[in-house]
């Protein structure tokens, strides 16, 4: 199911919210042991945003994820979440808030389920002394790709519909090569940076 279809499930409430977290909290602790592309979890925060949001409003918003469950990379801080960078130095980095970037997104009705393992310092493969090795879903002995090597890894697992990454030099295009998947590079400016 694309996050195209699974909106469009979220706004006629053939599913709920919360109904998309469970199925994909079950495929993360089913498949993700082998691939780790997204070892930080916020399995009960997102159950708790799923819950409590408010499916009215973003329904009648054509442009609104109603609830859509989705992989935020570890260089975007998530509200109450650690965020490591991959790195040892920052490895209980805990955010007190969402950048600009994950706080659009939930405004827009997305459900943050949990991080998308990375490169440390945004290497060119998704391995870090942190959270381990991320590798490819469609052969294990091959690298995910990075920087946003995990989201892609995430994507093409069908752990998640949508997942964030960032890209300067081919982050977001080579892991989405690497894993079959679609990485949208814009133009820069365009997304929200920092907090």
């Amino acid at each position: 199911m694309t996050a195209t279809e699974a909106v469009s499930l979220l706004r006629s409430k053939e599913v709920s919210p919360l109904d998309l977290v469970e199925a994909s909290i079950k495929r993360i602790e089913t498949v993700d042991h082998e691939v780790n592309s997204l070892p930080i979890h916020c399995f009960e925060q997102a159950r708790d945003r799923a819950k409590s949001l408010d499916l009215e409003t973003h329904a009648s918003n054509p442009k609104s994820l109603c609830g859509l469950p989705i992989a935020v990379k570890d260089y975007n801080d998530l509200g109450g979440a650690v965020t490591t960078y991959g790195s040892p130095i920052f490895a209980d980095n805990v955010a007190q808030k969402s950048d600009a970037t994950v706080r659009k997104l939930e405004s827009n009705g997305a459900i943050a389920i949990a991080k998308s393992n990375v490169p440390e310092w945004a290497g060119g493969h998704t391995f870090n002394p942190v959270n381990g090795l991320t590798r490819n879903p469609w052969d294990l002995s091959k690298s995910a790709g990075g920087s946003s090597g995990g989201s892609a890894a995430a994507l093409a697992s069908g752990l998640v519909w949508l997942a964030t990454g960032n890209d300067l030099g081919g982050s977001l295009r080579t892991p989405a090569a690497f894993n079959g998947v679609v990485g949208l590079r814009p133009s820069p400016g365009r997304v929200p940076r920092g907090t």
